[in-house]
């Protein structure tokens, strides 16, 4: 079966659609429900019950569903149908690997972060989309190394998709981070509204830390910077365009200008985050036939919503009716764009409400939908598609960078001569009557355990001393 054949009509036509809602209304007027008793297809009443209408969009065999298409299908490398377990399976070199890192908008909670998407390629490159609270502990869990989280999209400023940046700026370069990471974001109404201005203020907020942490060692990572201001007003406009990956945004309706959304291509394949904001014209055109198109959903049920958050009825009206899509609007949007998969995210994963959800959609939206919440893992490639889940630890920790690729993207693939020196000393940040107030070491540190003291940074260490080390390996350089 071909893209195209893949990609058939998707929504019931308008004639035939009447059709079935005339006899669905006659049915029940006639007190018609088909029973064990009338299964050969005769009402009730004595009269004759239409068949069902709904068929499989992709013209699947029967027992298939009526929303699965043929295309679902384990990719190359997965190596467990079932769960995904981080780190045991190397992506394919013309696979697409898509993994949740944070799905969740408002309130926090322990099964959701807020929003992050990493999409992994099979040409070793990662990119990211948005970077909300919380999302660091899924990337640590999902074993991908801090030094490598690089290439961030953001959709918008607020703090839900932003606000892990902090975390990972300041502790990136004890993970072995040299250069600075790459923002990309969108222009706002005035420079100050911006994705630059964010970081500049994020670094002023920081202050304290950074040269704290500036004064332990050398932090070339966070003495430049690597940000992308693009205007938001330039629709289908290149913001990324490297090593085969390319990168459009657009603008988006969410309560105030600087909002986008994107569109990656790579290979042959195509990844669309809509980001926040209403369903738009704009979105239906560029993410027309993406293989995964993720938009935000919310649940058009405003007393429901006020009813759980406490609040009154108009604050959800308000927050949905300018910001967000509904799962009404997520099926119109969806059955526009036609893509291989849609996923629904940015929305509280209430159990009670996931048949509403889905109700919702299936108005307009008969094809292939999921749900994209946290640790949920989709495989691409050209002719497939896979979904699981993570098999999660919740002790795990970080996962070291390969060497190579240290050297490699850390270095230019050149090992330096020379270490540089740091900004600050402890003597620089720190008045010496405090650290006088210490204990000292001796009084609680076993005799054989006890080890000299690095109290600032060796004026002797070398390159190969910030290389990962095997385990068991310590290695210091003499003061």
């Amino acid at each position: 079966m071909g893209a195209e054949d893949e990609k058939s009509e998707f929504a019931l036509d308008r004639r035939e659609m009447l059709k079935t809602i005339g006899a669905a209304a006659a049915s029940l007027a006639a007190g018609g429900l088909a029973s064990a008793d009338n299964a050969d297809g005769k009402a009730a009443g004595g009269g004759r019950q239409d068949a069902c209408v709904e068929h499989n969009p992709y013209g699947a065999p029967p027992g298939t569903g009526i929303s699965m298409p043929p295309y679902y299908r384990p990719t190359p490398s997965v190596r467990n149908r079932n769960i995904y377990m981080p780190g045991t399976e190397p992506l394919g070199p013309d696979e697409m690997r898509i993994i949740f890192m944070g799905s969740q908008p408002w309130p926090p909670r322990i099964s959701q972060a807020a929003e992050c998407i990493m999409v992994e390629l099979g040409s070793g490159k990662r990119c990211f989309f948005d970077f909300g609270p919380g999302c660091m502990r899924n990337i640590v869990a999902n074993q991908v190394p801090v030094c490598e989280v690089d290439n961030i999209f953001l959709t918008h400023l607020h703090a839900d998709h932003i606000c892990e940046l902090p975390y990972l700026w300041s502790f990136a370069p004890f993970a072995g981070r040299f250069k600075p990471i790459h923002i990309i974001g969108p222009s706002g109404r005035t420079p100050e509204l911006g994705t630059r201005a964010m970081w500049e203020g994020m670094k002023k907020f920081l202050a304290w830390g950074t040269r704290a942490f500036e004064g332990t060692g050398p932090m070339p990572a966070m003495d430049s910077d690597n940000v992308t201001e693009f205007n938001f007003r330039d629709d289908g406009s290149v913001c990324y365009d490297s090593d085969g990956v390319k990168v459009i945004h657009w603008r988006r309706s969410h309560a105030m200008d600087g909002a986008s959304a994107y569109r990656l291509d790579w290979n042959g394949l195509s990844f669309v985050f809509t980001g926040d904001g209403k369903p738009d014209w704009l979105t239906a055109g560029y993410g027309k036939g993406a293989d995964v198109f993720v938009s935000e959903m919310a649940v058009d049920n405003i007393n429901l919503w006020a009813m759980k958050q406490g609040l009154p009825s108009i604050f959800g009206a308000l927050t949905l009716d300018i910001h967000h899509t509904t799962h009404y609007g997520f099926g119109y949007l969806a059955n526009l764009v036609r893509p291989r998969l849609a996923m629904a995210t940015h929305l509280s994963f209430d159990h009670e409400l996931l048949n509403e959800m889905s109700a919702g959609v299936r108005t307009h939206y008969k094809g292939f939908f999921t749900y994209g919440i946290d640790n949920v893992v989709v495989n691409v490639t050209k002719d497939r598609i896979w979904i699981r889940e993570s098999s999660l630890n919740d002790l795990a920790g970080v996962h070291s960078p390969d060497p190579k690729w240290m050297l490699q993207n850390m270095f230019d693939g050149k090992m330096p001569t020379e270490i540089p020196k740091p900004k600050y000393t402890i003597k620089d940040n720190q008045e010496q009557a405090v650290r006088d107030l210490e204990i000292d070491p001796a009084l609680f540190t076993p005799k054989d355990q006890m080890r000299p003291w690095i109290r600032e940074f060796p004026a002797n260490a070398k390159p190969e001393d910030f290389l990962p080390q095997p385990a068991g390996v310590l290695r210091m350089p003499k003061t």
